[in-house]
């Protein structure tokens, strides 16, 4: 039978670290001193969009609403577009930030800065299992954001599976460079640590020095998680790293030589989460080990002709999986890239994620990626591909595709570009790329004039 309710944390013992922020550490017991004293301070709402960026203030922020009973959105990404149509979705709505800037349209709460003197308590608290702790987005990549709702149990779940698969144990301190209004970053570094008796890093940093210089920060044992598009930066300057005892990556398809790279410049193994906004994480490896991927405890898949559904463990309703999947046998997969990522020309198939792969494996390319152009509809006649290689020529970069590609997805036309416009996790939104395409669209027009 199911825990009606579920501890706010679990496995810090008295004393121990539950963050690091400004140079000290954060115990545990003031942090549930913070949540409880901003949970009185709250405002009466409904809904609340969580956009602080300092880590230790949002975990304070998303265990208050918790014990509120407020649900937290977690938008995709913080454009005030997007956050705009997110709250116009959810009256009731208000923002807890802790930036000078905040969306114009929400009414808004700063994180009080006199919680930094907050008195300490060694009570948790415990949540509701069936309460519903947050509403995440899917990125919108393909389209428009998709809200699902997420219990508190089913956070737990997920969490705690994520830390068995992991084999991680209570004193880790992480240092998180993908956000936590993220789905993966909410689990794997405000989740895991809050019912893994972890220590979060209160920093996101973003540039290769501040990676550098948070990690050294933290005592050992320490890890790092982090996304593919900001290990691929790190990994290219020859600074040296301070070392560590974990890397976990996901959001995005990791290749095993920049996994081989990180382990040895790292000095101890890299592993991948693998998951969706819908399911959550249900899957993980070690990449330079093994292409297949190991379902976490409990977790079921199944494939039948409308692609694959997975069940069980912390997923509670059957939900579809948006990737080809092979089926290996005892909870064991492999990855094929994107159900909308696979592309069909001249009679010959392939996905965006493998000739994304071979397009930045290419020596001198800094970022790349392929796309369908959606003037063409369902007939796919030719791709088109947008690169940051500044050292390339075009015909350089086709005559590296030709021998790694078949000519029929050869982008046509390539664009060379200053930089992608990626988020906060290294997701490209379908949006941002056709306002690239349009912004280059012009350009030709006005050559052509």
């Amino acid at each position: 039978m199911a825990a009606a309710t579920l501890p706010l944390i679990r496995g810090f013992p008295r004393g121990s670290a539950f963050a690091y922020r400004n140079g000290r550490a954060v115990a545990v017991e003031t942090f549930l001193g913070d949540v409880a004293q901003l949970a009185n301070l709250l405002p009466e709402r409904r809904y609340v969009v969580n956009l602080c960026t300092d880590r230790y203030r949002f975990a304070v922020g998303f265990a208050a609403a918790l014990l509120r009973g407020q649900v937290s959105l977690l938008p995709p990404t913080e454009a005030p577009g997007v956050i705009a149509r997110v709250a116009s979705q959810h009256p009731d709505v208000y923002c807890l930030h802790d930036a000078a800037k905040v969306p114009a349209s929400l009414a808004a709460m700063s994180f009080p800065e006199r919680l930094a003197a907050a008195t300490t308590t060694s009570r948790v608290p415990e949540v509701p299992a069936a309460q519903v702790a947050a509403i995440v987005f899917t990125s919108g990549s393909t389209g428009q954001p998709v809200p699902y709702h997420k219990t508190w149990g089913s956070l737990v779940g997920v969490a705690l599976a994520e830390l068995e698969i992991l084999r991680l144990r209570s004193g880790m301190a992480l240092v998180g460079t993908v956000p936590p209004q993220h789905v993966f970053g909410l689990e794997a570094t405000v989740l895991m640590v809050m019912q893994g008796g972890l220590a979060l890093h209160a920093r996101r940093p973003f540039y290769p020095a501040d990676v550098r210089a948070a990690l050294a920060e933290l005592p050992r044992p320490r890890g790092l998680v982090i996304a593919p598009v900001h290990l691929r930066v790190l990994l290219a300057e020859p600074d040296e790293l301070p070392g560590a005892e974990f890397l976990l990556c996901a959001t995005s398809p990791l290749s095993p030589q920049l996994a081989a790279q990180a382990e040895a410049r790292f000095g101890t193994p890299l592993y991948e989460i693998y998951g969706c906004t819908e399911s959550g994480g249900i899957a993980s490896r070690r990449t330079t080990a093994t292409s297949e991927w190991r379902a976490m405890t409990g977790v079921t898949l199944r494939t039948d002709d409308k692609g694959t559904w997975v069940k069980g463990g912390h997923v509670a309703l059957e939900v579809p999986l948006p990737d080809v999947i092979a089926l290996c046998g005892a909870g064991r997969f492999l990855l094929h890239g994107r159900t909308a990522d696979l592309v069909n020309i001249a009679g010959k198939r392939t996905s965006l994620a493998h000739l994304n792969y071979h397009l930045n494996s290419i020596e001198g390319v800094r970022d790349g990626v392929f796309v369908v152009p959606e003037q063409q509809g369902e007939a796919v006649t030719r791709l088109a591909a947008y690169v940051v290689a500044p050292g390339l020529s075009s015909e350089a970069l086709l005559s590296a595709l030709r021998e790694r590609i078949d000519s029929a997805f050869l982008p046509r036309p390539l664009h060379f570009v200053d930089a992608l416009p990626r988020n906060e996790t290294g997701k490209l939104p379908r949006q941002s790329l056709n306002q690239i395409a349009a912004s280059l669209g012009s350009e030709a027009e006005q050559i052509r004039r």
